[in-house]
């Protein structure tokens, strides 16, 4: 049997690691140094998904009742990024099933990628804590091409710089911006139940496939001819 996908793509942040719990304690870290009201992992889970920066903006407008001026921004994002620097892998966890299944699909001969909206400079670190990092041949952050998911660009790059078809890729991520770039860029999508989508079903997006554990991608994607 001819297998259809020959590559896939995975977020970071609610599909492999949950790495709220140091998000959590490096946005409390710039509270903390801005003076303004600590808030709880809970709230920041339902933040996620963005990027850094829009992170930090939800942050601050819940704090403050109001949205930023850019030079506020700016600040409290450097003050963000040096405490998440700190916290990067203090408490987060990968999600179970998830180094047993890249090392299948590895195994398999699948090409994989990550695309995530968390800046590139976290990325490589973590990925390099859980002993993951060996298993992608391209790392895409959410500052690395000009625009990030729910667009479309980081998902056609990949189509590009590996020359696929855009039957032979799959992306697998927790959130609507995942299922929203695949659609966009008119490839296959799995949604995962268990991470960050604002409190919303992810199969309510339509991907074509949702799973509430890791493992059964695997089956699911050798299935596919």
């Amino acid at each position: 049997m001819t297998r259809r996908f020959k590559a896939i793509a995975f977020d970071l942040d609610g599909t492999l690691v949950d790495s709220v719990p140091d998000l959590a304690a490096a946005v409390n870290g710039m509270m903390m140094e801005l003076n303004l009201e600590l808030t709880s992992e809970d709230q920041v889970r339902s933040w996620v998904g963005n990027g850094a920066e829009v992170l930090v903006q939800r942050a601050l407008k819940w704090s403050t009742a109001e949205s930023p001026q850019p030079s506020m921004l700016a600040e409290a994002l450097a003050v963000f990024m040096r405490h998440y620097d700190l916290h990067l892998n203090q408490h987060s966890r990968l999600y179970p099933s998830v180094k047993a299944t890249l090392a299948q699909l590895h195994l398999q001969g699948y090409q994989m990628a990550i695309v995530t909206n968390k800046p590139q400079q976290f990325i490589k670190p973590l990925l390099k804590a859980f002993g993951i990092e060996a298993y992608f041949s391209l790392i895409l952050g959410g500052d690395t091409l000009p625009k990030k998911k729910p667009d479309p660009l980081p998902l056609t790059h990949i189509l590009e710089q590996w020359q696929l078809e855009n039957y032979q890729l799959l992306m697998v991520g927790d959130s609507k911006n995942d299922i929203l770039a695949a659609k966009a860029a008119s490839i296959a999508s799995i949604g995962l139940t268990y991470g960050y989508n604002y409190g919303e079903d992810i199969g309510l997006c339509g991907p074509d496939a949702v799973f509430d554990n890791f493992h059964h991608i695997e089956n699911w994607v050798n299935a596919q001819s």
